[in-house]
């Protein structure tokens, strides 16, 4: 219980807001909106319509595609209030009904809409990815009815509406998987979506601690008309595949998920049938036979089911990236343009912007406290002696938890220092129990630089409880996403793709607190995390939608789809950028060892054009080239009795959709071959381009691919030529490019990282 000292302070601060903010999200925000300061003058018979264009169709005599989309609109171009560059191509503007008829007309445009007003959506990173109910990979993929995925987590919550199965028909007839009963957990609370709960440790599938409730309804919940987190956050909530199926193997408690459980809830998961494995989890990286989990997932891949892997959340570190074998796809984690701003107006008048859950709107107005440092976790520092009635200004970057004891201490409010994230609009929002707010990088040395500069500074909060979209950078990599390159096969490139994993919306366990604390009284039936472990499930369900258009891929064509067609460009058609940038460093843009291909795109994933495949073989030749030895070969193929083949040319050449080049002492040239398969049903044609750093010439081999039929598989080769008289380059420098296959309807993108190891 909070100390009446606490109490009466806080009651003495709130000033409720009069007037709402001009950030409030109550007023919904256009589609991919970006809010413009200054909007022309309006024909008063008009209507907001949204144009979608084919990109790839753009006529060569436009520059750029804001160009054609002027022409498009002509003298009256003022009225584009906005552009679309990633999670979709087109734009918004005031047009007439019959303008609107006639730019249906327009070559190159594939579809006019006229605008509605949409709630944000697990409330909004399925939009965020593209995914609309009337178009594009939702209806094209039936929303992924029918296919199973399976969970390896800490269990779930059945009793919540992101698992009603209302509109679902039963499981097929070759599902084996089945619901336990358990105590506090009756097998009759499965239904049509959730068709499988098993657990793996001494309790019941029943999810005490959340995060398997958090990440299945993340992927596969189903559509719910209103959900929010203390009124943040508020909309319809919607897995990425919300008529997928649900089974969860329950391996992991609070205190962690033991290697026996895991494997065993894998093995269970393939035996029963399942079409994809999601697991959010992630521990030590060992060479590939020394891990259980990775020999698992080989298994898997063996029986064809699709595993798709959290990096973790040891960013910005180089080389923190865990879960890093081909056969996996590894997530990194994204923002999304939905923020939770509140800010802290220093005694020196500067005002910093941080992130927020608390849900009193109040006003500090004149009114300052003091301010006082702690690192918050260190049993018994905080003490009323020190902290009453002050601002403890927490070091060590921990979450919301620790407001209880800024409480019992007295305190009179908190802020939460996150020193891996530069900007504000990429930290991890948390549901602090008293006035509370995290900060970037960026603001804590402001803040930090101010509390040094005073002998008694002080502080002011400010919070209007809002939710704000669609007016922040978005998408950028989290700064705790871990990065590459991999610790384990340098020449195999980690992330794969990235996904919305911050400040993510979806369903949380009826047991557990949002804050994490075991003096947190609170319960909520959806909570707001960030991690990786929360970019994974999105695409988990990603894949789930093209495992339903496309029943016979294989789990590397899926990959291929996903990381092929991934964005390396934010909604306003700009380079992603790396939240982990050095605070005072030039703003960088995301890198491939910290964004893989780019951010998972659904709807191009559902029709990539040409695939990378690679198979049970490709990858024993894989680890044949590591020179594993037979017994550490059997760990994985029991039934070999010796190393057939190795691939040629190291195991850069495995038939991934990425490449690694590795230049050293002894060799400036290197060739790299690839083997593509097309997918598309009509014959096609593709041209490469390429993109190379400065001093690297890339020669590709043929220059353009013919295919006549479905299926039909084209090899080609690139060498790459680190030129002489080139800038000298470090020892452990990366520099970085792209190779893609194009012709009018597809994109074939693949990430090139280059090192040198002179």
């Amino acid at each position: 219980m909070a100390s009446m000292v606490s109490i009466l302070l806080r009651c003495s601060l709130l000033v409720l807001l009069l007037v709402q903010s001009t950030h409030s999200s109550v007023t919904p925000k256009a589609k991919n909106a970006i809010a413009e300061e200054h909007k022309p003058a309006l024909p008063s018979s008009s209507n907001t319509y949204i144009v979608l264009t084919n990109h790839l169709a753009k006529p060569s005599k436009f520059d750029t595609l804001e160009h054609w989309y002027a022409s498009m609109v002509g003298k009256n171009s003022s009225r584009i209030q906005y552009t679309y560059g990633t999670v979709m191509h087109g734009f918004a503007a005031r047009l007439t009904d019959g303008e609107a008829q006639r730019m249906a007309t327009v070559p190159g445009v594939s579809r006019v809409y006229k605008d509605r007003l949409y709630h944000t959506q697990t409330t909004r990173s399925p939009w965020f990815m593209g995914l609309h109910d009337d178009f594009g990979a939702w209806p094209d993929a039936e929303f992924g009815d029918g296919v199973i995925i399976g969970f390896v987590d800490t269990g779930i919550w059945p009793e919540r509406a992101s698992f009603s199965d209302t509109g679902l028909g039963p499981v097929r007839s070759t599902w084996r998987g089945k619901c336990v009963d358990a105590p506090g957990f009756n097998a009759s609370l499965c239904n049509n979506k959730l068709v499988g709960a098993k657990s793996f440790t001494d309790s019941s599938p029943r999810d005490i601690d959340g995060h398997g409730t958090h990440v299945a309804s993340t992927a596969a919940g189903s559509e719910v008309p209103s959900a929010d987190l203390f009124k943040f956050a508020g909309g319809r909530a919607s897995g990425v595949a919300r008529m997928a199926r649900i089974a969860m193997y329950k391996a992991c408690i609070r205190g962690g998920c033991s290697l026996s459980a895991i494997t065993a809830a894998v093995d269970a998961a393939v035996s029963d049938g399942v079409d994809l494995i999601s697991m959010s989890i992630g521990g030590p990286v060992e060479a590939f036979y020394d891990d259980l989990v990775t020999v698992a997932t080989f298994g898997a891949e063996r029986r064809g089911v699709f595993v798709v892997m959290s990096g973790g959340n040891y960013g910005p570190n180089a080389s923190s990236i865990t879960n890093v074998a081909p056969w996996m796809t590894t997530v990194g984690a994204a923002t999304t343009d939905r923020v939770f701003p509140a800010t802290l107006r220093l005694g020196n008048g500067v005002v910093l912007t941080g992130q927020s859950l608390y849900n009193i709107p109040f006003s500090q107005g004149a009114g300052t406290i003091p301010l006082v440092s702690s690192d918050c976790g260190k049993y018994g520092d905080l003490t009323p002696d020190k902290f009453m009635g002050k601002v403890v200004v927490c070091s060590k970057g921990v979450g919301a938890w620790a407001g209880f004891d800024v409480e019992r201490a007295g305190g009179a409010g908190m802020i939460s220092a996150d020193s891996r994230t530069r900007f504000g609009d990429a930290v991890k929002a948390q549901p602090f129990n008293l006035p509370g707010l995290q900060l970037s990088s960026t603001g804590v040395k402001k803040l930090a630089d101010y509390m040094s500069s005073v002998a008694y500074p002080v502080a002011s909060f400010n919070f209007t409880c809002n939710t704000v979209t669609g007016e922040n950078r978005a998408p950028m990599v989290a700064g705790f996403s871990s990065r590459g390159p991999n610790p384990i096969v340098p020449e195999i490139l980690k992330p794969d793709v990235i996904a919305p994993g911050v400040n993510i919306l979806a369903a949380w366990s009826g047991a557990a607190s949002p804050s994490g604390s075991n003096m947190d009284p609170r319960r909520v039936e959806y909570n707001i995390l960030s991690g990786t472990s929360m970019a994974c499930p999105h695409v988990a369900g990603v894949a789930a939608l093209i495992k339903k258009r496309h029943g016979d891929w294989t789990p590397a064509m899926i990959r291929s789809a996903l990381m092929t067609t991934a964005g390396p460009l934010d909604k306003n058609g700009r380079d992603i950028v790396d939240s982990g940038s050095a605070v005072g460093a030039a703003v960088m843009g995301a890198t491939p060892l910290a964004a893989g291909a780019g951010f998972v795109l659904p709807r191009l994933a559902m029709d990539p054009g040409l695939v990378y495949d690679a198979g049970t073989q490709d990858y024993v030749d894989f680890l044949c080239t590591l020179n594993y030895t037979v017994e550490q070969m059997r760990m994985f193929v029991p039934e070999l009795s010796k190393c057939a083949r190795t691939i040629p040319g190291g195991v850069a050449n495995l038939n991934y959709p990425s490449f690694v080049v590795v230049f050293d002492g002894r060799t400036r040239v290197r060739t790299l071959t690839r083997t593509v398969t097309l997918v598309s049903t009509r014959p096609e044609s593709y041209n490469v381009t390429v993109a190379a750093p400065d001093g690297v010439k890339v020669t590709v081999t043929p220059a353009t691919l013919e295919f006549r039929w479905p299926k039909e598989k084209r090899s080609y080769s690139v060498q790459f030529s680190s030129e002489a008289g080139a800038k000298v380059r470090p020892a452990g420098t990366w520099d970085f490019g792209h190779i893609a296959w194009e012709n009018r309807k597809h994109r074939v993108r693949s990430p090139v990282a280059f090192k040198w190891d002179n």
